[in-house]
This record gives structure tokens, C-alpha cells and sequence, in this order.
């Protein structure tokens, strides 16, 4: 599947695919207004096995075909295990 990557100037790390080069129409309006300005990035050429840094290709190429896009959220810092944590109390 060939896909187009916008990022997000309002938001570091958020991205858009999406099936058509500067077409928006398959988002919510809502969603649309969330990125603020968008920029071109690149386009890619995906397959399931595509390896990719931080997403699944696959789960992408489903994302479009059934929603027209697909958003990858920025990283976000994630807590320490409930396991671990707890050990670190004792």
C-alpha cells in the first residue's frame, strides 16, 4: 500500500497516513482541526512486513483501509511496571 505521512506542527511526534496525498476528507473534522497545521513528510510504500520504528505496518495498512487514515501518537513516557515499582517501596 502506498501512504503519505503529514506530521503535526502544533503537536511534537504526531503523525498522519494516509492513502491519498492532500486528501483529508476521510477524517472527523474534529480530528482534522487536533493537528493543527500539517506538513508533508514523506511517502512510503507499505507491506505487512515492512519494518518501521515505532508502529506495526500491518496494523497501519488496516487503519486506512477501514478508517481512510491512520494516527500515530507521539511516544509517552510510560510508568514503571506495578511489579517493579512495588519492589523499589520495600
Amino acid at each position: 500500500m502506498h501512504c503519505f505521512i503529514y506530521k503535526s506542527l502544533k503537536k511534537d511526534e504526531l503523525y498522519l497516513y494516509l492513502d491519498k496525498k492532500d486528501d483529508f476528507s476521510a477524517l472527523p473534522e474534529a480530528l482534522f482541526k487536533s493537528f493543527g497545521r500539517l506538513e508533508f513528510v514523506m511517502e512510503l510504500h507499505l507491506t505487512p512486513q515492512r519494518k518501521l520504528a515505532r508502529e506495526d505496518a500491518g496494523k497501519i495498512i488496516a487503519s486506512i483501509r477501514n478508517k481512510g487514515f491512520f494516527v500515530q501518537m507521539p511516544p509517552s513516557l510510560m510508568p514503571l511496571p506495578l511489579a517493579a515499582s512495588s519492589r523499589q517501596l520495600h
